[in-house]
């Protein structure tokens, strides 16, 4: 069994709780996201908190200071190692972890023994209304508060111990002051579309080292403010058989009906080359199944790595296959979305050019925009070129998007583009270092507005918090 597996079955006895400990309440499976505060059914007016680094159980009141009310508020994530469960982020970035079941707060290093350390399953508390967390990695051990200290301690069927981990959720003492990230936790390479009276999301699950995630989630909002989390659309342990893991970068398109999710995978063989899969669904929001049984495009088959797909649909009806690290390509898809003919593929590198390829129309111009450097450089950045064909030839115009240091805002890329239907507003989605304490592997996506000037020319992006 992959870890991938072994994390989701973990998770499952943990929420079912009433098979591994028979005398417990039933299950709660989810938890709100976003920012929240956790207060002691046995000690009112106590919260969870971090003090130099420790977890602790301490009084917090309305005349505490800033810092004590921000040290006691929590983002309340995906699971780093399971998206059945959760994750704690604290305002500086760090994540609730145990070691050595101490509660503490670190650094998210990626590791698959940090994400199952920071990774806890809710089930119900000893009152209602209230919770108790387990450790996704130590389904017998709770995390409860002892001598207003927070451990993880194996589990005693016991009133004392049930109050002692059972913890109410509370609005946060510090609200959330900034529109951004739209989807709280660490995801990347957003792609945004518009279907049926609502836009969605598609990123890559970040927070991983070496972007080793193994599966991807939809999200979708009416408004791109509210977003509501539908889960995992597509997992390469179970889904892909070709791929477990480096689920990197997906795009979703409406056509015949059904919805194609082109994406990127790699195994865990010792096979380093990435490969292009095509994934299909009735639903936008899946589940959705290999249309192929085998990657669509090979990596190895033509220079640089086979990542980063788009597909952009022309007003004749014909879609065209972008991809590309190191350099870009483009071809034609045939009728059915899942092949093309290989003889029929186009470079089209521009000067920059770097990764993940974007196409868009407007006005009879054709828009082709990229990423330039690295990821994990600060100076991630967009740029773009117009043609008369979504072929090219491209012209560059420079870059319309980077880094706001006065903000903290930086390595901001690989991005995606929707028109609101019907009028001329256009919004970009994009990822950026999580702020505060990202890099290039704990990044966090964001909306902004893209806007034309009169010359069909993009203005300067302005990044915002």
């Amino acid at each position: 069994m992959n870890r991938r597996a072994r994390l989701l079955a973990v998770s499952s006895l943990v929420l079912a709780s009433t098979v591994t400990l028979p005398a417990l309440p039933a299950s709660a499976a989810t938890l709100p996201t976003g920012a929240r505060s956790l207060e002691a059914v046995n000690y009112p007016g106590r919260f969870v908190r971090h003090a130099d680094y420790l977890g602790r159980l301490d009084a917090v009141t309305s005349g505490s200071s800033a810092q004590t009310k921000s040290d006691a508020t929590f983002t309340i994530v995906n699971g780093l190692a399971s998206p059945a469960c959760y994750s704690f982020q604290a305002a500086n970035g760090m994540f609730l972890r145990h070691y050595d079941f101490r509660i503490r707060l670190e650094a998210n290093a990626g590791t698959p023994t940090f994400r199952e350390d920071a990774t806890f399953c809710p089930v119900d508390g000893s009152v209602a209304g209230s919770v108790s967390l387990v450790p996704v990695n130590y389904p017998d051990r709770r995390l409860r508060h002892r001598n207003f200290e927070l451990w993880v301690d194996k589990f005693e069927d016991t009133a004392g111990f049930r109050a002692d981990s059972s913890f109410r959720l509370t609005t946060p003492w510090t609200p959330k002051t900034t529109k951004g990230p739209v989807i709280p936790g660490l995801f990347a390479d957003p792609h945004i579309a518009y279907f049926n009276g609502r836009y969605y999301l598609y990123p890559t699950t970040d927070g991983y080292a070496s972007w080793s995630a193994p599966y991807y989630k939809a999200f979708s909002s009416t408004d791109l403010v509210n977003w509501t989390d539908h889960g995992v659309i597509l997992d390469h342990g179970p889904d892909v058989s070709w791929a477990d893991n480096s689920a990197w970068a997906p795009a979703v398109v409406a056509r015949n009906g059904r919805y194609y999710l082109y994406f990127s995978g790699g195994a865990a063989s010792g096979d380093t080359r990435k490969h292009l899969g095509v994934a299909v669904s009735d639903s936008p929001t899946g589940p959705f199944r290999d249309a192929l049984g085998a990657p669509l495009v090979r990596g190895g088959t033509y220079p640089g790595q086979a990542i980063d797909p788009m597909v952009f649909t022309d007003d004749d009806g014909r879609s065209y296959l972008y991809w590309g690290n190191g350099a870009a390509y483009v071809v034609p898809l045939n009728a059915d979305m899942v092949s093309f003919d290989p003889a029929a593929v186009r470079t089209i590198t521009t000067t920059g050019f770097r990764e993940a390829s974007f196409v868009l129309k407007r006005n009879g111009t054709y828009y082709f925009m990229w990423s330039e450097n690295d990821t994990r450089d600060e100076n991630y950045q967009v740029a773009y070129a117009t043609g008369p064909s979504p072929l090219g030839p491209w012209t560059k115009r420079g870059v319309v998007l980077q880094k706001r240091l006065e903000l903290g805002i930086k390595g901001t890329g690989h991005h995606s583009v929707v028109q609101v239907p019907g009028t001329d507003t256009w919004y970009i989605a994009y990822h950026r270092f999580a702020v505060p304490g990202g890099n290039g592997t704990n990044r966090e996506v964001t909306v902004d507005r893209m806007v034309f000037n009169a010359d069909g020319t993009i203005a300067p992006i302005v990044p915002t918090l």
